[in-house]
């Protein structure tokens, strides 16, 4: 079964629904980005897969096909303010309910990758390795993953000690040896740091 099929099998017959994916849980910077799309029925966008599989450059490509052929969509953010208060898992809901709720028509039901337990505001089933097997929540893993990056690549330009723009805010070797010579930026999370050596 295509991944068109599958997320048709999966909503048994509920329409709208949307599939719904983050971008940005590890980072040790920047906000958490949630996607919400709603495809139509019969659309098949070539090339769409988990935004993890994709280069950025098709990536970029493909949002642009995205946000065309949705029905509708919502991008969200949670700030790092509200991941220190929340918690990620919070913050995340938190951005996955924006993104839901900035959706006319509004979806009766919401495909989510993973297998946390559900704290979305409309009824949802979660799809471990959705990303992969259902096409609306591989469309949201590309809209978060390219709204984040976007957002990360212009904090580069006002933190460009952290090297944003290769990492996105990851901890790679360079970030970790930025941190030490600078110190975290304002838009660090601090509960990420603290394990730092």
């Amino acid at each position: 079964m295509d991944m068109y099929a599958y997320e048709y099998f999966l909503a048994d017959g509920k329409t709208p629904f949307c599939g719904v994916d983050e971008a940005g849980r590890g980072p040790l910077a920047g906000p958490v980005c949630a996607a919400a799309v709603i495809l139509p029925e019969g659309c098949m966008i070539p090339g769409l897969d988990d935004s993890k599989k994709l280069t950025a450059k098709k990536r970029d490509a493909l949002y642009d096909i995205i946000c065309e052929s949705a029905v509708a969509f919502g991008i969200a953010f949670a700030t790092v303010d509200e991941i220190e208060a929340l918690n990620i898992k919070g913050a995340t809901y938190l951005a996955m309910n924006r993104a839901v709720a900035d959706m006319e028509p509004a979806p009766v039901l919401a495909l989510v990758d993973g297998n946390d337990k559900n704290e979305l505001d409309i009824p949802a089933i979660k799809v471990v390795k959705g990303d992969s097997l259902c096409a609306s929540i591989a469309a949201a893993s590309v809209l978060a993953k390219v709204t984040r990056d976007r957002y990360m690549d212009d904090m580069d330009a006002l933190y460009p000690e952290y090297g944003f723009a290769k990492h996105k805010g990851y901890g790679t070797a360079a970030h970790y040896a930025a941190l030490r010579e600078y110190g975290p930026s304002p838009i660090h999370r601090p509960t990420y740091l603290r394990k730092m050596h």
